[in-house]
């Protein structure tokens, strides 16, 4: 079978400025895709440095808490020693004063007895 189609100068010339056409687009930058999720490297490596600082900003603070709590309990305990020194202090005086009280009145009544004894 003999094709009887001959294209025509035009239709050559609309083929070949396709063809350019075809060809530029191909050239031509195509419009990137960007992740919505996409990270870069910098911005992961600041997110990490942030993590790490307040991790050791933590532990930071952590540390001083225990030792505001140490002191605290130092004082704590110092202060309830001498509470128990001051009250083993008073104890002691009242004792005293106790047996002031019963060695005069053992007096006042060996003289009265003295008395009586005349």
């Amino acid at each position: 079978m003999h094709n009887s189609y001959s294209p025509g100068f035009a239709d050559r010339q609309k083929t070949a400025a396709e063809a350019r056409q075809a060809l530029i687009a191909k050239l031509k930058p195509r419009p990137t895709v960007i992740a919505t999720t996409f990270k870069s490297r910098a911005e992961r490596r600041e997110a990490e440095l942030t993590r790490v600082r307040a991790e050791r900003a933590a532990a930071r603070e952590a540390a001083r808490l225990a030792v505001i709590e140490k002191a605290a309990a130092d004082i704590e305990a110092q202060a309830a020693a001498e509470a128990e020194a001051l009250a083993a202090k008073r104890g002691e005086r009242k004792e005293r004063k106790q047996l002031t009280k019963a060695e005069q009145k053992a007096r006042r009544d060996a003289r009265y007895a003295a008395r009586k004894a005349r």
